[in-house]
């Protein structure tokens, strides 16, 4: 018996060369960015109105306690099912639905207040528009994707409530390749646009993505900042005033034990922050002459620091990091009062940052 790895390569031109697949590569993500594009132009020209359509059927869906059911077969499907995740994390109830099994007891998944996203690239899917058929017999909104311009003269279209239409002229890879790639490309990408706006117009906000996303660097970002505080005020940070010298801030500071990097100085009369004076100040104020230690660290202390308000999320403060590349930030409340430092060793321990 002849084994596979036995037979005979078909007959063919010699393969391309190695040094070719970042050019191929290159000319592939060209092709999808002009099929982004022309579907953009699209959407801010005359498929307006079915967008905005649609929108509103998945808001009202939302609203009123139901369900967006997302179906679609074969790769559709599968791009189906990464729309269905990314409204549910946007506030938006959400299951993809395989519709050959629909018909096999799925059909019980879908309710009178649901509504239902419909995937086919040529329009004329049989499962997608068998299930189609039998939803509009029930009275449930169908949103349809398919690729046609003519899209309300394909079976799904016509059936469906509001029809978009992707226009992918060719699949990146023609002539040499068939496999869908513009084409769902184009889907993920529209279907990331009906889930951001319809979150958008029910005012979902990044309080609401936390608490959906709560795992993850995605969630580590949504976090209040007061809640990764390992030093705060009235706990392991003192609040030294501005008019101590610097022998003395450091010995206040050092009677907490382990404490940040940097000493936070306040403004005696009304305890609002000054300026910090870091590890790396002290070093350099040593080397450069000892005697200092016994001066005002007014007088060398860094001034007017950049700061996080207390109300402020994780990622402002990575941000922040990354501007300043400082390694302590003060926290403060409305009034300029600090309430803690944030380490940036915190954010490393995250894995927010790297150094």
């Amino acid at each position: 018996m002849t084994r596979l790895s036995d037979q005979s390569a078909p007959a063919s031109s010699a393969a391309p060369s190695a040094a070719q697949d970042a050019v191929f590569a290159a000319e592939i993500l060209r092709a999808e960015s002009d099929a982004l594009a022309s579907l953009a132009d699209r959407l801010a020209g005359p498929m307006a109105v079915a967008f905005e359509r649609a929108v509103d059927l998945i808001c009202a869906c939302a609203d009123h306690n139901g369900t967006v059911l997302v179906s679609g077969l074969g790769k559709s499907g599968l791009v189906g099912a990464k729309i269905s995740a990314t409204m549910a994390s946007l506030g938006i109830p959400s299951h993809p639905v395989h519709p050959a099994e629909a018909a096999h007891g799925d059909l019980g998944r879908f309710r009178a207040s649901d509504t239902v996203i419909c995937i086919s690239s040529s329009g004329q899917t049989q499962e997608v528009v068998d299930l189609a058929s039998i939803l509009k017999q029930d009275g449930l909104p169908i949103i349809a994707i398919v690729n046609p311009l003519n899209a309300d003269a394909t079976s799904l279209g016509h059936l469906a409530t509001v029809t978009l239409s992707l226009g992918v002229d060719r699949e990146a890879g023609h002539p040499q390749f068939v496999a869908p790639t513009s084409t769902t490309t184009a889907t993920m990408a529209l279907g990331d646009a009906l889930s951001l706006a319809a979150a958008r117009r029910r005012c979902f906000s990044d309080a609401d993505f936390a608490r959906r996303h709560p795992g993850g660097s995605l969630g580590g970002l949504l976090r209040p900042v007061t809640d990764v505080l390992r030093f705060e005020v009235g706990k392991n940070l003192p609040l030294i005033p501005d008019t101590a010298s610097v022998r003395e801030a450091l010995q206040a500071a050092a009677t907490v034990g382990r404490r940040p990097g940097a000493i936070v100085l306040v403004d005696a009369a009304s305890g609002r922050l000054s300026g910090i004076f870091t590890d790396a100040d002290v070093r350099r104020l040593i080397l450069r002459n000892p005697s200092e230690l016994d001066h005002p660290i007014a007088t060398v202390m860094t001034r007017s620091p950049r700061t996080l308000p207390a109300g402020s999320l994780v990622r402002d403060a990575v941000l922040l990091v990354r501007e300043t590349r400082a390694d302590e930030i003060p926290v403060v409340d409305d009034a300029g009062r600090p309430i803690g430092v944030l380490d940036v060793q915190d954010l490393f321990t995250m894995r927010l940052v790297r150094d």
